[in-house]
């Protein structure tokens, strides 16, 4: 199952937005990405969180929509997007995508970056699309598409990662470890339309820029 999650922290306006929304098999809203929905005409399957940034306005929108809503206390130990992330795994997820959640408040967009690493995460591929680019965690390998010219960026998740290699990219790795301390994974380039990862051990985020005519990366 695909499902999307929307977010509300300040909203990129693109077109690919409305196409993952319409594709998705599940729509999830954390919150106030219910406002991000609402104003594009768009009900969630699941409105889940506290609900202390949805109006009343959307909430009576989602409501004749047939919305599930679940609030909790704002007094919580998840965000609401972890509640979002937790939700989407107990319907079954294989594939989560997530927009609206970087940006704004640092501590949050931190906190998200590090939530990619959670063990229930692991067997599901996860997204996160923002300003034009492609943000997932490498557990032991993958193949990257995109455009010859792409920007690829690898950093370490955990304090090292070891035995890297690369194949597609301008920067060459071989059984490389990068240190989460030091930049050396930053702007890495494709050299070609199919490039690829490998790990030994740790966790590495990617970061990959995307051209407006790669619609097939979403």
């Amino acid at each position: 199952m695909r499902i999307v999650i929307v977010a509300n922290a300040p909203v990129i306006a693109d077109p690919r937005l409305l196409n993952c929304i319409d594709e998705a098999d599940y729509l999830i809203a954390a919150d106030g990405g219910g406002l991000v929905l609402h104003a594009i005409g768009r009900a969630p399957h699941l409105l889940i969180g506290d609900l202390d940034s949805i109006d009343e306005r959307s909430l009576r929108f989602f409501t004749n929509a047939g919305t599930d809503i679940r609030q909790y206390p704002r007094e919580k130990n998840e965000t609401d997007l972890e509640l979002a992330l937790l939700a989407a795994v107990s319907i079954g997820a294989h594939a989560i995508e997530l927009f609206c959640v970087l940006g704004g408040r640092w501590d949050h967009t931190l906190a998200t970056i590090a939530m990619l690493s959670m063990p229930m995460l692991s067997d599901i591929q996860v997204r996160i699309y923002a300003d034009g680019q492609v943000i997932s965690l490498i557990r032991d390998a993958v193949v990257i598409h995109g455009a010859i010219g792409d920007v690829v960026s690898l950093l370490p998740m955990t304090p090292t990662v070891n035995g890297i290699s690369t194949s597609g990219l301008a920067y060459p790795l071989s059984n490389a470890t990068l240190y989460f301390e030091r930049s050396r994974g930053v702007s890495n380039v494709l050299t070609h339309q199919e490039a690829s990862v490998v790990i030994g051990d740790g966790l590495l985020l990617l970061v990959q820029s995307i051209s407006e005519s790669e619609s097939h990366v979403f």
